[in-house]
């Protein structure tokens, strides 16, 4: 089967963790008989420095005619001071609404090989945490009106109907298929769009009789996650507070550089990075973590390809480097063994096995 596959390298650590995540599918293909064709694709703030544009629309349209997109991250502080309409972080919307993937999965689990790197005590790790959390991507305050009138800044948070339904379904579909419950997180104690969110949800819900439906207030859902995560299974909100709490369930698994993301909408094109971020600090250091890539691009395979064997053959090769105890810095405990980002790599192909 011949896939074709833009890659966005980005900034920071981008190309380093991109480059194990590739070397992972290019022996995926060598097992399965598959071929993976790549496209470059500029983005960011390597796109801004050789365009003047964090994503010219001949890159968009790269990926736009791609079969799936894979990214490692973008940004950093040297495109700090330039225009908020031209920062790094305009293109990574851009990308996002111009391929139209409006839902964000990111899953959280505790490793049982990482249970001694989760900031959380034994007892509460040991009740389990493997969360989804199912972010709308393309809507909210995030792709509202921004505008500074004198000292005043104003920021639009907007949802339509339609956009909380099919954002809704995602979560009711993804909970179907895993233990049938599903958290509707919103602020309807004092946000009208989320009074409309949490109508929509509940409207949604006699499509789905089989599937046990909650809502909570973000703020607790913030304070529950951390206390209990044990109590979730699937939840569904939108942008602004599935982006802060995504970040907050992956801290708890240990190291964010562990997490994957799938972004998708209406067709098998999608989207998938880690859900860290570039860390220009430690770019070019061979520290950093690629499991994240790595396991974005297992999803790719599951998700838009597919491809489950090959996408278990990927994850059951995490979990045997992981129980051969070694670690990159990020998760880095006594008494194992470190390795930097192309070590990792090698690594996880070593264990790489047809299923």
């Amino acid at each position: 089967m011949v896939k074709n596959i833009a890659v966005i390298r980005g900034d920071g650590i981008g190309p380093e963790i991109v480059e194990q995540a590739l070397n992972v599918l290019n022996k995926v293909a060598e097992l399965y008989g598959h071929t993976f064709q790549y496209t470059d694709v500029d983005m960011g703030g390597c796109a801004i420095d050789k365009y003047g544009d964090p994503l010219p629309e001949a890159e968009l349209q790269k990926c736009v005619n791609s079969d799936s997109v894979l990214l490692g991250a973008v940004g950093g502080e040297k495109w700090n001071d330039v225009p908020g309409h031209m920062r790094p972080e305009k293109g990574l919307l851009r990308l996002r609404a111009g391929m139209g993937v409006y839902s964000n999965n990111r899953p959280a689990k505790i490793w049982k090989q990482l249970s001694d790197a989760t900031p959380l005590k034994k007892s509460i790790v040991d009740q389990g945490n493997d969360i989804i959390i199912v972010r709308e991507l393309i809507g909210g305050i995030y792709f509202g009106e921004h505008k500074t009138e004198g000292d005043i800044a104003i920021d639009v948070l907007k949802y339509s109907e339609s956009e909380i339904e099919r954002i809704g379904r995602i979560g009711f579909e993804t909970a179907r298929k895993r233990n049938k419950k599903l958290c509707s997180v919103e602020k309807s104690n004092v946000l009208d769009s989320s009074r409309l969110w949490k109508k929509v949800m509940h409207h949604l819900a006699e499509e789905y009789p089989d599937v046990e439906l909650s809502d909570m207030l973000v703020d607790n859902c913030a304070m529950q996650i951390v206390k209990n995560p044990a109590q979730f299974d699937v939840v569904v909100t939108e942008n602004m507070f599935g982006d802060i709490l995504s970040d907050e369930a992956s801290m708890i698994t240990g190291s964010i550089g562990m997490i994957p993301s799938s972004s998708l909408g209406s067709t098998t094109c999608g989207l998938y990075e880690p859900i860290h971020g570039s860390a220009p600090d430690i770019a070019g250091k061979d520290v950093a973590n690629p499991i994240g890539t790595i396991l974005s691009a297992a999803m790719m395979l599951r998700f838009s390809f597919d491809m489950s064997k090959e996408a278990d053959a990927i994850e059951n090769a995490v979990s045997a480097y992981l129980d051969a105890d070694y670690r990159t810095a990020d998760i880095m405990s006594e008494g194992k063994r470190l390795v930097g980002c192309r070590k990792c790599g090698e690594l996880i192909i070593s264990n790489l096995r047809k299923e």
